[in-house]
């Protein structure tokens, strides 16, 4: 519960996306000079590139530049795992109201409670693809991105998470990525 108190108080999240080609996002973060993904912030997104997680991390300026790098790419991946944590949430809900009557209630909140646990699982595939300096700040910007079909690989392959919800995973997962993008517009 306390992750999802923390996730709304965060006036940065920017989870919108476009229907066609090109993604349109408007900028909070108002950074000059930047690269359109540093105003963009994190978010999920739906475009050419396919189904994707995209993180925004920044460090301050710092004595060491690979410590600052380092910790702005880190930061990138906790973003990444805030937005994923968001759309795995959808999808155990989802699950949880599709699934069979005969299943019992704690049978379906176990297998919701291992759709969200698995967030960490995925954070694997996530790789760092952009970097920008602001030479005013000396603050470094991390970009780092995640698949939507790696998340589903590694979906596949979880050893402690039910087969039927993995089997809901399988077929609906992209279905739920568009709509975890809708709901964020």
């Amino acid at each position: 519960m306390r992750l999802r108190t923390w996730l709304t108080l965060i006036p940065a999240v920017l989870l919108v996306a476009a229907c066609s080609g090109r993604t349109v996002v408007e900028s909070d973060l108002g950074v000059r000079g930047a690269p359109d993904w540093v105003n963009e912030g994190s978010q999920a997104l739906n475009d050419r590139g396919g189904r994707l997680f995209h993180g925004v991390g920044q460090a301050p300026a710092m004595g060491d530049a690979s410590l600052q790098i380092a910790t702005a790419d880190n930061r990138a991946r906790a973003e990444i795992a805030r937005v994923l944590s968001s759309y795995m949430d959808l999808a155990a809900d989802d699950y949880a109201n599709a699934s069979v009557a005969g299943e019992s209630r704690t049978s379906v909140q176990q297998t919701s409670s291992q759709i969200r646990n698995s967030t960490q699982l995925h954070l694997s595939g996530a790789r760092v693809i952009a970097r920008w300096k602001d030479k005013r700040t000396g603050a470094v910007y991390s970009l780092a991105e995640l698949d939507m079909n790696t998340v589903k690989a590694t979906l596949a392959t979880a050893r402690d998470m039910n087969q039927d919800a993995r089997q809901y995973l399988d077929a609906n997962a992209d279905n739920l990525f568009d709509r975890f993008v809708q709901e964020k517009q």
